[in-house]
Parts: structure tokens; C-alpha cells; sequence
């Protein structure tokens, strides 16, 4: 186990260009010193702060980013605490579960602020968060249940080959990886894992860089994942989405996610975020070579599901 980062899943969270104007204008130490001031006052009036009503919790490289924006940017969903943050997460369930709910708390709005949003657009509004972990971590799910039993959780699964193709890359181009071709990243993968255990990651204050970074093929199999949930959560708390169809009927998937978290349907910019350019074609061997590997793993899926996604 190696020591978790210090603000993991920070970025990827687009603000009003006001509000990205005055950080861009604001030194790191200057925002740094809000963040931690707020932080403080968060904890101490987390009592006053309800639990999230809905947390998305995968897939990484699945369109997660751009649904954590359309959320973030809904008029009925109110944002996390402090607005200029810029994290769709204090990945709480994940890697720092060992802070305590009082720090989870302090991450969202209080009661008297939902209470003045609502007065103010005559809707409920309605908070949640974002981390792709979530799905993949072992213990994640047993701890959202354990914390907000009720709560609505939204998982966007990608084509598992591309998906382990792009997280290659994006783990390049974030500087965590340091093997120069993803053939070696995924043949090197059992070996980064071999000390890993679920059992070794149960611990509040427990976290593996390996596991959190290096997960390519392991991050597909998307039905042991899906299972931690539906094991201890009702099916109906559960909406699966998938990020073809994000990208083929956007409007209309994004009006399943409104309904399914109640809030009105509003007519938003619903443009992808978070694409990464310029990445190589992938070669057929391995892409062949993938398609063979998760064939045993979809057909899984597709029974957990109902449906054949035709991956």
C-alpha cells in the first residue's frame, strides 16, 4: 500500500467564465488558503450539511467528466462546497474514507442555502458528486450504503477495449505512467497488482497507486463492479448508462438522467468534456487481442443487464 495523493480527482470541472476569470486572476497560495479556510468552516457546521442525493460513480474514461459539467451546471443541482473548488469529488468512499463523515459533510451545501435555492427557483435542488473510482474501488459500495443508504448512484459504462485505451493514455498524459506502449502497460498490469488484494484495501486509510492507477483491462469487467451495488442497493437506485449512447442521443439520455434525479428538463450545452486529441490509433492485434479477453466479461454483463450493448 502506498500513500494516497494529497487532492486527488482535482480538475476536470468547467465553472462560469467568471468564476474561472477570478481563479485564473488568484495565486495557487491564495486559493489554497481559501480552500483550507473553507474546508474548516465546512467541518465546523457539517452538522447543517445534508449527505449527497446522488453520487456518479463510473466509469473512468466513460464520459463520467462531462456528466459531473451537465450536472454541475443544472439549474436544479446546487454545487459543491466552496463553489471555486473546481473538484467533482473529495473522493470520500475511495481514498480518504479514513477523514470521517464530518469532512464528507463539509463538502456541500447546508440546509439554509438549499432552502434559499429553492425559494428562489421554486425547486428543490438537488447535490451530488463524481469519481470514477467509486465503481471499481472493492469497498466503495458497502460504504455508500453504510453512509447515504438512499442514495441515487449513476454509472456510465464505455466500450471496455477503447475505454482501457484511452485511460492508458490519459494516465500518460497525467504523468502516472511511466511504460511507453500500452501493450506493455497491459501485460505489465497482473504484476502491478499481484500484491493487491480486496481485503488489502478495506482499511479507511488504505490505498494502492497501482490499483488506482493501473487498472486498465481490470477496470472493464464491469460486472463483479455493478454486483457490489446491486447486492446492497434497490435496482431502482441504480441508472446504467452507457457513453455510445451519450454520445448518439445526448438530449434524450440526459432527460433520462433529469427524471430519474427528478429535477426539470432544461435545455443546456451538453458538448463532451474532457477529450483528449492527438492519441495513435490503437494497433488490430491488440485491439483483436482485447475484443477476445472481455468477450467472457460482456456476455456477463449483458445478462446482469438485460441487454446486449454489442461490445
Amino acid at each position: 500500500m502506498t500513500t494516497p495523493p494529497q487532492a486527488p480527482g482535482i480538475g476536470g470541472m468547467r465553472h462560469s467564465r467568471y468564476l474561472e476569470k477570478v481563479r485564473a486572476a488568484t495565486p495557487d497560495q491564495a486559493v489554497e488558503l481559501v480552500r483550507s479556510g473553507a474546508r474548516r468552516y465546512g467541518r465546523a457546521t457539517a452538522s447543517l450539511r445534508p449527505l449527497p442525493d446522488f453520487l456518479v460513480i463510473g466509469v473512468k474514461k466513460g464520459s463520467t467528466t462531462s456528466v459531473a459539467n451537465w450536472l454541475a451546471n443544472h439549474p436544479d443541482v446546487m454545487p459543491m462546497f466552496p463553489r471555486m473548488q473546481r473538484r467533482k469529488s473529495p473522493h470520500y468512499f475511495d481514498i480518504n474514507y479514513a477523514r470521517g463523515p464530518e469532512w464528507y459533510r463539509s463538502h456541500f451545501p447546508t440546509t439554509v442555502a438549499r432552502r434559499v435555492h429553492a425559494r428562489r427557483t421554486g425547486v428543490s435542488p438537488v447535490v451530488g458528486e463524481s469519481s470514477p473510482y467509486y465503481l471499481f474501488h472493492p469497498w466503495a459500495a458497502q460504504r455508500i450504503k453504510e453512509t447515504v443508504p438512499e442514495v441515487k448512484l449513476i454509472a456510465v459504462l464505455r466500450e471496455p477495449v477503447s475505454r482501457a485505451y484511452s485511460h492508458y493514455w490519459d494516465r500518460v498524459a497525467t504523468g502516472f505512467e511511466p511504460l511507453p506502449t500500452f501493450e506493455e502497460a497491459i501485460d505489465a498490469e497482473e504484476s502491478r497488482l499481484a500484491d493487491v488484494r480486496d481485503a488489502d484495501l478495506a482499511a479507511p486509510d488504505a490505498y494502492s497507486h497501482d490499483h488506482d492507477h493501473h487498472t486498465y483491462l481490470a477496470r472493464g469487467r464491469y460486472a463483479e463492479q455493478l454486483r457490489r451495488y446491486y447486492d446492497v442497493f434497490d435496482a431502482g437506485q441504480l441508472l446504467v448508462l452507457t457513453a455510445d449512447e451519450l454520445a448518439k442521443e445526448t438530449a434524450t439520455v440526459f432527460e433520462r438522467l433529469e427524471r430519474f434525479l427528478g429535477v426539470r428538463s432544461v435545455s443546456m450545452d451538453l458538448r463532451p468534456v474532457n477529450v483528449r486529441s492527438g492519441v495513435p490509433p490503437m494497433d488490430p492485434a491488440t485491439r483483436q487481442r482485447l475484443k477476445d479477453y472481455y468477450a467472457p466479461f460482456n456476455q456477463e454483463l449483458y445478462e446482469l443487464l438485460g441487454t446486449d450493448l454489442g461490445w
